[in-house]
């Protein structure tokens, strides 16, 4: 069992990843696989560096896991992650044997942890994962909520400059 001191430290570490995908302009979303109070994987999210749907930061960091341990088990692990996982990054944590997961910010559009639906704890799946949510709840999502936030506001300026810009050629042509 872990302490609230070490998942909180565990969850910071997945919010430092988060802050890598932001500064790659990606949506900020980070996670971490913990065996034995060591991080044995790291992700963020990378679609749009790579132009592959499945480079979520729970993918990256559970196949860094995989290869760390070499082994596509990662019974007794801990996922951390910043945002409740998807579908696809829920069926990973089954399939993988990942024992908990911890998650900071509800997803209300595709959360798969209990907030749409609860893939991890389906008796009918042949593994079920511990969830724990809310942890540094308010860091995660204001993390996402001001990217967003910033996000609109750029494709609003970029949207005015391409506006002037062809004022100005309509305006040099006539």
């Amino acid at each position: 069992m872990l302490t609230i001191e070490e998942k909180t430290y565990f969850m910071q570490e997945a919010i430092k990843e988060a802050h890598k995908a932001k500064e790659k302009l990606e949506v900020p979303i980070g996670a971490v696989v913990v065996l034995n109070g060591k991080i044995i994987g790291r992700g963020h999210n990378i679609r749009e560096e790579s132009n592959d749907a499945t480079t979520h930061a729970e993918m990256l960091a559970i196949q860094e896991a995989n290869r760390y341990l070499g082994n596509w088990r990662l019974e007794e692990t801990q996922l951390f992650v910043t945002l409740e996982p998807c579908p696809m990054c829920s069926g990973a944590m089954i399939l993988s044997r990942i024992n908990e997961l911890y998650y900071g910010a509800s997803d209300p559009k595709g959360g798969t942890a209990g907030t749409l639906m609860n893939l991890l704890d389906d008796n009918r799946f042949n593994h079920q994962v511990q969830i724990e949510k809310g942890l540094l709840e308010e860091e995660c999502s204001d993390l996402l909520s001001n990217f967003f936030r910033e996000l609109r506001k750029r494709k609003k300026e970029e949207k005015a400059q391409r506006k002037a810009i062809k004022l100005k050629e309509d305006n040099d042509q006539g």
